[in-house]
């Protein structure tokens, strides 16, 4: 996939992801790069599990990369609290 492609399915599945985790963005910019973190993650993840991972634009790669950007969005979320909290 070109990089046009990537930066177009990361800010997709970016932007769904945040509305599905904390109902609303994180940002224009922080939505592409949790999206992209999220598409590479999930297309690893389906692809150890004996689906096909992230090849183009559709709406399967669309679900995979949400999938893979709600626990990136999870796990972010998780240690960006932590981080917040006084000591």
């Amino acid at each position: 996939m070109s990089i046009v492609a990537w930066i177009i399915l990361g800010l997709i599945s970016g932007f769904i992801a945040s509305k599905i985790v904390n109902k609303r963005g994180e940002g224009i910019l922080l939505d592409i790069v949790l999206g992209i973190a999220g598409a590479l993650f999930g297309g690893w993840m389906f692809a150890a599990i004996g689906h096909s991972g992230v090849t183009g634009v559709n709406l399967y790669n669309i679900f995979v990369s949400v999938i893979g950007a709600i626990v990136v969005l999870v796990v972010y979320h998780a240690l960006s609290r932590g981080s917040r909290r006084p000591v």
